[in-house]
């Protein structure tokens, strides 16, 4: 019988702007028997998304990057993603077919499926951590999400003609505004 592994996964989504260019960064680490620590780092940008999104999609690509069944310790500093899973939100949701009521439908649908299609064969823990409060994991994280959107910018920047519906083009001088 193949023992569990357990793996820790640690991730994080960025935007600039919300909506604006957007990245995640995930980090998927494991002991092996002998003790031999074994990581692997996903990363991608988007040229225009939300910050919930990249949240989202950083947490579906550690879990769909996984071979076998596994106990997974999930960090994120989302709210959003961890709560629906520790207060319960996403089996409501999936009883009212993605609806909240008066509210409409929930946002992201496309994504919670995948994600909970992702965590299904999975022993997950979802862990709420604080952002930019020197978590290694998260820190981490966040600054390849960071480095995944940074073309999107500059591509923005060198045309602002291309610039993506709601990023602003980048004003000259000291007093540049940012987004």
């Amino acid at each position: 019988m193949a023992r569990t592994v357990n793996v820790n996964l640690y991730t994080d989504g960025a935007c600039s702007g919300n909506p604006g260019p957007g990245g995640y960064g995930a980090i998927l680490e494991y002991t092996d028997q002998k003790g031999t620590v074994h990581e692997r780092t996903y990363s991608e940008g988007f040229e225009q998304t939300t910050n919930n999104r990249m949240e989202l999609l950083a947490a579906i690509v550690g879990l769909e990057h996984l071979v076998r069944p596994c106990r997974v310790q999930l960090y994120s500093d989302s709210r959003y993603l961890c709560d629906a899973f520790t207060r319960g939100w996403i089996e409501q949701w999936q009883r009212e077919d993605f609806r909240r009521g008066k509210r409409g439908e929930v946002k992201n649908i496309d994504l919670w499926e995948r994600l909970l299609r992702a965590a299904s064969p999975h022993e997950v823990t979802w862990n709420w951590v604080k952002g930019h409060a020197g978590h290694p994991g998260n820190e981490r994280c966040d600054r390849m999400a960071v480095q995944a959107y940074r073309p999107f910018l500059k591509a923005a920047e060198e045309d602002p003609d291309t610039a993506p519906e709601g990023i602003p083009p980048a004003s000259p001088g000291p007093e540049e505004n940012t987004v």
